[in-house]
């Protein structure tokens, strides 16, 4: 194992089978460490290093993924002696260098990203479940999902699907007991104190309060995504027919 230092303390950086690592930037989920996460991510998808296949951003880690034989015949002579015998020390000594130079990188602001949500009914059935739960009116929940400034921490679980920090518990929900076999794509739902947007037609347990017309997977564009992480999601509620009006221009 090796570990460098950021500029707010100490990093670890473990290996990932024979051709990959680990960065470890905290220890819990917090807006620092996902600063440094995106500072990370942002630098290698500026400054890839040869050999580099692809980097993973996540809550509070970066995992890197690399083609061995390149690293040794591309940085070898780059390292101290002691880091140069293997891939993972070779790699682990470029994060290093990497890691030490963010200090000196400003962060990007923020991507503000508006979706509109056309919340209850049938395409939102859960929206009364989710209001008795925590007693409040189905007005109130619209109200207090809609006033909230969502961070995306990362992307996964489906493509394009965003793991969204900054729901209020006002309005947190646990996951219905019996998940859902198919939920339409664009669905809006809640699980815990988690919103996110189904971006794809997929079984989930979350409960659904609403629907949005925006795409979030657009697998014929590059990035096949609408978000990333760092943005800020606003969701704003619109009426069915305004909804429609947008299905109907999508077809």
């Amino acid at each position: 194992m090796n570990s460098g230092l950021t500029p707010s303390g100490e990093v670890k950086i473990v290996p990932l089978g024979d051709s990959g690592l680990i960065v470890k930037l905290g220890d819990v989920i917090s807006l620092e460490t996902h600063k440094r996460v995106r500072q990370l991510s942002d630098y290698l998808e500026r400054h890839p290093f040869n050999g580099l296949i692809e980097y993973v951003p996540a809550f509070t880690s970066v995992t890197i993924y690399y083609e061995g034989l390149t690293l040794m015949t591309e940085y070898a002579d780059e390292v101290g002696q002691e880091d140069r015998d293997f891939p993972f020390q070779i790699a682990a000594a470029l994060m290093n260098n990497i890691i030490l130079q963010l200090k000196d990188i400003s962060d990007e602001p923020e991507r503000i990203v508006n979706i509109p949500v056309c919340y209850g009914g049938d395409l939102g059935p859960d929206l009364d479940a989710v209001a008795d739960h925590n007693g409040l009116l189905p007005e109130e929940v619209i109200s207090i999902h809609t006033s909230a400034d969502y961070l995306v921490y990362m992307l996964g679980f489906a493509p394009g699907f965003a793991y969204l920090g900054g729901m209020s518990e006002r309005i947190a929900t646990p996951r219905r007991s019996t998940p859902r076999l198919s939920i339409p794509v664009g669905t809006v739902g809640i699980a815990g104190d988690q919103t996110g947007v189904y971006p794809i037609e997929t079984p989930g347990g979350w409960q659904l309060i609403g629907r949005t017309p925006t795409r979030l997977f657009l697998p014929e564009l590059m990035p096949p995504t609408l978000l990333k992480a760092g943005d800020i999601v606003r969701f704003y509620p619109i009426p069915r027919m305004e909804f429609d009006q947008w299905e109907e221009h999508k077809s």
